[in-house]
């Protein structure tokens, strides 16, 4: 009886093992992609702004005046932006 005992906690631990592996490797698996997120997002951005400088000359401007300016322009630029441009909306 007491070495089937020994047995099952034997077992039990290596289970336990195996899980908290599993685990670890969920969690790195989970940092590796939101990582990856990130990395795509800020290149992302870094394009964009490339662009705002190249199309608006605004390289020399601070952050809150580029804001500025951008908020000059925002209501025209929205109100007459093609569809093709236009953010979809999905019927829920």
């Amino acid at each position: 009886m007491t070495e089937k005992l020994n047995k099952l906690l034997s077992q039990q631990k290596k289970l336990q093992k195996k899980i908290e592996q599993k685990e670890t490797t969920l969690r790195q698996s989970n940092y590796f992609e939101n990582a990856k997120k990130r990395k795509e997002r800020t290149r992302l951005l870094i394009q964009k702004g490339a662009l705002l400088d190249k199309y608006f000359e605004s390289n020399h401007l601070n952050i809150v005046e580029t804001e500025e300016l951008l908020k000059i322009f925002a209501n025209y630029v929205n109100a007459n932006k093609p569809d093709q441009y236009k953010k979809k909306k999905f019927n829920d």
